[in-house]
């Protein structure tokens, strides 16, 4: 990194429309976020890869085309596989080896992590028991590769930030982590219930191994109009956290393309102030 505070990297989800569409192709991801964007670091989305397995030839050629554009490849985001707090332990199981082959893809990358999620069933207490087994079972095989298992709050008890910090302090292992993301803090997906987004992110730093900043909307000066990036910035670097910080852009009233370019402005613009005065 070559940032005195944080670099910014881009997240695959922020061109979901155009990919899903076919508007840009997976294996192309890393050029555009370097030509089209000047960002040289990306994090994945499995739900992008042809089939949505990590093929040898995929990863290969992506290595490749990141390696000759100078691109850092930093995380897979892994959806899909199984819940990894399933109270069925043969369920449970066949999640946590449905990622294997996510860890093996990161490892060529060379990513430092893989993004997982907390799915369970049961009283919170259960479902944090549960969720924590599953992980440090993954996260020990994890290990064995060097790479790191990360845990996004992406809706449900996940996004309440004091039960996921307490996953962390039941798992206990240094290689598994949080991914605080800025806007995922939704509860209850039929009654929109939200969990205070600041106080959900300032739970999950001390467990951070990426940040995803999330955007929607933004004001005529630049601002995302539902998170004051200036506070959340504050919160994430008073954390001591000096790492990567994603653009994950979610909104629909303008494209994909000018709504990463806003967010990345607006990180980039922060961190100019906060440089400026530190």
């Amino acid at each position: 990194m070559t940032e005195s505070l944080f670099s910014i990297s881009l997240a695959q989800w922020s061109l979901h429309q155009a990919l899903f569409a076919g508007y840009i192709q997976s294996i192309d991801f890393p050029r555009i976020a370097k030509e089209q964007f000047g960002i040289d670091a990306v994090e994945y989305v499995n739900s992008f890869f042809p089939d949505r397995q990590p093929k040898p030839e995929f990863v290969g050629e992506l290595k490749k085309r990141c390696d000759d554009l100078g691109v850092t490849s930093l995380l897979i985001m892994c959806d899909g596989e199984g819940h990894l707090g399933d109270p069925d332990d043969k369920k449970r199981t066949r999640a946590i080896e449905n990622h294997y082959k996510w860890i093996d893809a990161a490892t060529e990358l060379g990513c430092h992590s893989i993004r997982v999620n907390a799915q369970s069933e049961g009283t919170p207490d259960e479902q944090r028991k549960l969720a924590a087994n599953g992980l440090l079972r993954l996260t020990e095989h994890a290990d064995t590769k060097n790479i790191n298992v990360i845990v996004e709050n992406h809706g449900g008890i996940s996004s309440n930030g004091a039960w996921l910090a307490s996953v962390m302090v039941e798992v206990n292992n240094s290689r598994c982590g949080t991914l605080p993301d800025f806007g995922n803090f939704i509860l209850d997906w039929g009654t929109r219930e939200e969990y205070d987004r600041y106080k959900g992110v300032e739970e999950l730093m001390p467990f951070a191994k990426a940040v995803s900043a999330k955007s929607h909307d933004f004001d005529e000066n630049g601002n995302e109009i539902h998170t004051d990036y200036r506070k959340m910035l504050g919160i994430v670097l008073n954390s001591g956290y000096r790492g990567w910080i994603g653009v994950e852009y979610e909104g629909t009233n303008v494209g994909e393309f000018e709504g990463i370019i806003r967010t990345r402005d607006l990180l980039q613009k922060i961190r100019k102030e906060r440089e400026q005065t530190a």
